[in-house]
């Protein structure tokens, strides 16, 4: 079970701390507006309020608990009332912005896509120094070295855009679990994505530029500060097989040249475009369908790809939040109206494929007498077979096929990170 940001001592009842945030909230002619604290926040507040501090110093406002306020650090006259609140645990919460931004890279000027794993990826475990077969899941060794740097990647990109107290505490937080092991270091990352933070806004926000010619420095730049958080929650070592057969959903809001590329992309159903980023979707329907903003919902149906269920690692259970991970590729089957809920609906087929570096290495390691080996009559691979440093044996025997013979002039990185 999940963590609980702030608890009562009931499972069933949560704290949440709330600031008036009506423009004027001294005022008595202006109804009361009251904003909760981002989730760190609320965390770090509660714990210093279970201690008995007089006073909690944060990035841009400090709070006075004795006068239940919080002032404002560049003008103390600036202060606004804060409440405390005891409520029982509302288990249908959902999050508007965390499934409504539009999750498509940039395209490409030339259409093509990436490998079966992503280029922020490759760069991470290029500036780790990571051999291909290197993984933290499989040595565990690895992981209190990636944990660190992935901890001070996170304070660091909370210092530049003043949330260091928040990047302190998940930093905390992380290294805690650094001499757990592998599974326990990633079931901390799964609940540090899953809290309403900077944390998963920022990762996303820089890995959607990959595929951008205009952006590539900047990604580039944030493989330091973002990419050993990325790899930990990439690599899940629970992870033993493909998503298949699954219904995926989200919501966003998109523009009308923006559903115009969907509708011109349904009628060529080999143009492949792919998710860069760690993408939430919902395995409900109705998740997001009230969010006033939205204009498309988004059905993936997923043939064999790569997507987590971090529901159990939430406080957002009712989201029934399942990432699609970095790398996975969709064609847009059709693009239709609903009039009754007023949305555009795109059907979106997911799946992962290989580039043709990818492609080249699969059918090198099955020629070679010590490599793996492909059962036509039992249809299964057997053997070691590693792309990138991840085993497809076991993933792959039941798509075997289907993988490994799709075409397609995908752009691909080398295992040294170099582009081609």
């Amino acid at each position: 079970m999940a963590e609980k940001f702030t608890s009562s001592g009931n499972e069933d009842e949560h704290v949440e701390w709330m600031y008036e945030s009506n423009s004027d909230p001294w005022s008595k002619s202006q109804l009361e507006q009251w904003t909760c604290y981002s989730d760190v926040e609320n965390l770090i507040i509660e714990d210093a309020y279970s201690k008995n501090e007089s006073h909690l110093m944060m990035d841009n406002y400090y709070i006075d608990f004795k006068r239940k306020i919080q002032i404002s650090k560049d003008n103390e006259n600036n202060q606004r009332p804060i409440n405390r609140v005891v409520r029982k645990t509302d288990k249908t919460r959902v999050r508007e912005e965390r499934f409504t931004f539009d999750p498509i890279a940039p395209k490409r000027p030339y259409g093509h896509e990436y490998g079966w794993v992503s280029p922020f990826i490759l760069e991470v475990r290029k500036y780790l120094k990571l051999i291909p077969e290197q993984l933290p899941s499989k040595d565990d060794s690895l992981v209190p070295m990636i944990v660190e740097k992935a901890a001070d990647g996170i304070i660091e990109e909370g210092k530049i855009i003043g949330r260091l107290c928040e990047a302190q505490k998940l930093a905390e937080k992380l290294k805690n679990e650094k001499d757990k092991g592998m599974k326990q270091v990633w079931i901390c990352c799964a609940k540090l994505y899953s809290m309403e933070c900077f944390l998963y806004k920022k990762l996303n926000e820089v890995m959607r530029l990959i595929g951008s010619d205009d952006h590539e420095q900047l990604w580039r730049s944030k493989v330091r500060t973002l990419g050993p958080f990325c790899l930990l929650l990439w690599d899940n070592p629970f992870q033993t097989k493909l998503t298949t057969e699954k219904t995926l959903y989200r919501v966003v809001k998109l523009t009308n040249e923006q559903i115009a590329t969907y509708e011109e992309m349904a009628k060529n159903p080999n143009e492949y475009r792919s998710f860069q980023a760690f993408t939430s979707s919902s395995r409900n329907k109705d998740v997001g369908n009230n969010f006033p903003t939205t204009n498309v919902l988004f059905i993936m149906e997923i043939e064999f790809a790569f997507t987590v269920d971090i529901a159990p690692f939430s406080e957002y259970p009712h989201e029934e939040e399942e990432l699609i991970t970095p790398g996975v590729c969709f064609t847009v089957h059709r693009v239709e109206f609903d009039k009754s809920a007023k949305k555009h609906v795109i059907h979106l087929k997911l799946r992962h494929r290989f580039s043709r570096r990818d492609k080249h290495q699969f059918q090198k390691d099955l020629t070679q007498a010590s490599g793996p080996e492909y059962n036509t009559r039992s249809g299964r691979i057997t053997g070691d077979l590693l792309i990138d440093g991840v085993d497809l044996r076991d993933l792959l025997d039941d798509h075997f096929s289907g993988i490994a013979l799709d075409d397609g002039d995908d752009l691909s990185y080398d295992r040294d990170g170099n582009r081609h």
